[in-house]
């Protein structure tokens, strides 16, 4: 969905009567009420022959979804051709297709349950791909957080008509390009993730804005997309600090230079380094935390 007076390619549609259903229930002082919830569905995902997982999501862009996870787990490469991305909506399964033979069985052995809402999943060698990875460069501005934080917070999405929802939003400068919304953060990431890679949209001026918490799954899949700011308007976990410092014994020496990290309230930015300002003080991370 898009209008013509903004800059968003995608953005939420919470009128799309596929996301949300009506339930009757009771207020907090006994009265009859009626309201709208989110609704999440199984979706199986395929990579050729080989059934790879099954997602809870909103499904509103399922064919994204799956190039994205499949990217964001190394499963798919940058330069692979995609001969075909199937989705069934009866059987609710969506079938990538690759010119590249692969073959992935021992790698889903390799399974770790993250802090991701809806339970997200990592595979063990996942921090192997982030080896070579050198993030570009980028500027920040703090009236561009201004600026965003406006924009998404006014735009009409699921959030605003049912909650229960995370967003994260794709932009450059102080203009967000897409918006996804679904009931697990990563899924929302790797629906943008497979938005550029359909696309073919570079990564290097871009920024990630995430409603919710920057956790070390947030991290690691921003590094692999390859867009060197992460902005959140929550807050973040140790170990997602730890891995875009490079301070963890699981980060890597490229992404830990040229990553920036912003929590996108617009008060205050995060800057290569320990510091955290705001307000043009000087804090450490845990006077932050405890502001």
């Amino acid at each position: 969905m898009t209008s013509p007076d903004d800059d968003y390619r995608i953005r939420p549609d919470p009128l799309d009567p596929r996301l949300t259903e009506r339930v009757t229930g009771v207020d907090q002082t006994g009265q009859a009420i009626e309201t709208r919830v989110t609704v999440e569905r199984a979706l199986t995902i395929f990579l050729n022959s080989q059934e790879i997982v099954t997602a809870m999501t909103i499904n509103d862009y399922p064919e994204y979804l799956a190039l994205g996870y499949l990217l964001n787990q190394h499963m798919l490469l940058p330069d692979d051709v995609v001969t075909g991305v199937d989705y069934d909506e009866e059987l609710a399964l969506v079938v990538v297709r690759t010119k590249r033979k692969t073959n992935y069985e021992k790698k889903l052995k390799k399974k770790v349950q993250t802090s991701g809402c809806a339970q997200g999943t990592v595979f063990g060698d996942l921090m192997e791909a982030l080896e070579n990875v050198t993030l570009p460069k980028a500027e920040l501005r703090t009236s561009w957080l201004y600026a965003l934080t406006h924009k998404i917070n006014t735009t009409p999405s699921l959030y605003l008509e049912a909650g229960a929802i995370h967003g994260c939003v794709l932009a450059h400068e102080d203009k967000p390009l897409v918006y996804m919304e679904d009931v697990g953060r990563h899924n929302a990431v790797d629906k943008i993730a497979g938005w550029m890679f359909r696309h073919g949209v570079p990564a290097h001026d871009k920024i990630f804005y995430t409603t919710g918490r920057l956790t070390s799954e947030m991290v690691i899949k921003t590094v692999r997309m390859g867009i060197p700011i992460l902005v959140s308007r929550s807050g973040f976990t140790a170990w997602g600090v730890e891995l875009a410092q490079g301070k963890s014994h699981a980060s890597r020496p490229h992404a830990r230079q040229a990553f920036r990290r912003a929590r996108g309230r617009g008060a205050h930015r995060v800057r290569s380094g320990p510091q955290i300002r705001r307000g043009g003080k000087r804090q450490t991370q845990a006077q932050s935390r405890g502001a």
